[in-house]
């Protein structure tokens, strides 16, 4: 027995790393779908060791790793026991959250958003709606909202004094119903929580509002530095002024980064030779070379890539502390080599007309729209499928941080389904 102790503490540990590693994969600019899934089906290998160890195994391993203060540890033994009836009741799961601090709160969040329990849904989530506490009613919410089954309509939670509980509730609610008016979204993306106010934005954006993109110009105008989502949004639009109004944001260092990485979504020509530009910058450079592939289609090798050996000095370090010493999705870009990516580009440019929209070099379609979703890189996907969300007016769906069976079978239905496709940013005749 002492021995198969040790193979389930190795399932455990390996699971927790693993998740870990399955995480970044799925913001990882160098990770593809396949990439992915490749890494879940060994993680699942390790996480269904677990549940078929039954109650020994959740007694003497699983139980006692949910003290744990490593979130994917933490997260990897209590999906092991929510895959079993047995292995997790009701109660059990709410004495757990209300023992645990703050922070890790969103690991059990991820467990519940992942978890193939049927009846997580009725037995757990739906009695938590109707418990006083916020924390509850928010984590609730939030994980219906993952799973697409948020109860309609939710103006009792829109009114709620929490911000978490409206927030959640927003990101459950795409699109909004008929019941939340234009004066509604108004008051809501006018909240001075942020969480509520890009909430909003979001959901308002799926709806086709007017009022949602008109928040969008204004807060790129206004203060460019804060509005990531909006610049996104405006880039997707496909509108002429809001492109100059990105280009005019590279102008500004605090806002540039955001600028470069909304600018490969515009899919436009004068977009891609704004990112070459700032190609030079060592800052800019690998945002810049990912916003230019992402419009062209350019596949970075050599000899456009620089070598560790050739790449650009950092700069001191008492002018470096502001930075994450932690590796982040954007320490995986390459730093490019400018005289080849330019020359390339000379004899590239004549491809790419003015004013068309293009996404990895092909011309902007709902078809290739889809292969991106399914075949690049997994960082640019959660935008790609907020306009997916968006075009087909809330009727397709992708969960970017779900596992990836789900995700493959929400592309098949969306290949496979009649939808209407939205072209304009908003609704004609919304109001608002």
């Amino acid at each position: 027995m002492h021995m198969m102790r040790d193979v389930y503490e190795e399932h455990l540990d390996e699971g927790a790393f693993l998740w870990a590693q399955w995480e970044r994969a799925l913001i990882a600019p160098n990770a593809t779908l396949r990439d992915t899934e490749i890494l879940e089906e060994r993680l699942l290998e390790h996480l269904d060791a677990l549940v078929v160890g039954g109650v020994p195994v959740a007694e003497f391993l699983l139980q006692p790793a949910l003290e744990s203060e490593e979130p994917t540890r933490l997260s990897a033994a209590l999906w092991a026991l929510l895959a079993d009836p047995n292995g997790m009741k009701s109660a059990a799961l709410e004495a757990l959250l209300e023992s645990f601090p703050g922070e890790l709160h969103a690991s059990v969040r991820r467990s519940l958003e992942l978890s193939g329990w049927r009846a997580l849904t009725g037995t757990v989530l739906q009695p938590w709606l109707a418990r006083e506490e916020a924390t509850f009613v928010a984590l609730a919410l939030d994980v219906l909202a993952f799973r697409r089954e948020v109860p309609r309509p939710p103006l009792e939670w829109l009114s709620h004094p929490d911000g978490r509980v409206v927030a959640a509730a927003l990101r459950g609610s795409w699109p909004l119903p008929p019941e939340v008016d234009a004066l509604r979204l108004s008051r809501l993306l006018a909240d001075s929580r942020l969480d509520v106010s890009d909430a909003a934005l979001e959901a308002g954006l799926v709806s086709g509002t007017r009022v949602a993109w008109e928040t969008c110009r204004s807060r790129v105008a206004g203060q460019p530095d804060a509005a990531r989502l909006s610049m996104v949004m405006l880039a997707l639009s496909g509108e002429r002024r809001d492109l100059e109004l990105l280009l005019a944001c590279l102008g500004r260092k605090d806002a540039r980064a955001d600028a470069l990485w909304a600018l490969g979504f515009s899919g436009r020509r004068e977009a891609a030779e704004a990112c070459l530009e700032f190609m030079s910058e060592r800052r800019a450079a690998p945002l810049a070379a990912e916003a230019f592939s992402a419009i062209t289609g350019f596949e970075w090798a050599s000899p456009y890539v620089l070598t560790r050996e050739e790449e650009a000095p950092l700069p001191p370090l008492e002018e470096d502390l502001a930075r994450d010493l932690e590796p982040g999705p954007e320490d995986a870009l390459p730093l490019p080599s400018l005289p080849p990516v330019s020359a390339w580009w000379r004899e590239a440019r004549q491809r790419f007309s003015k004013g068309q929209r293009y996404l990895r070099g092909r011309e902007f379609s709902p078809d290739v729209l889809l292969d991106e979703l399914e075949h690049g890189p997994m960082r640019r996907r959660h935008v790609l499928a907020l306009e997916l969300a968006w075009r087909s007016q809330g009727a397709c769906l992708v969960q970017t941080r779900a596992f990836t069976h789900r995700q493959r079978t929400a592309l098949a239905q969306a290949r496979a389904g009649r939808v209407r496709w939205r072209t304009s940013p908003w609704l004609q005749g919304q109001a608002g």
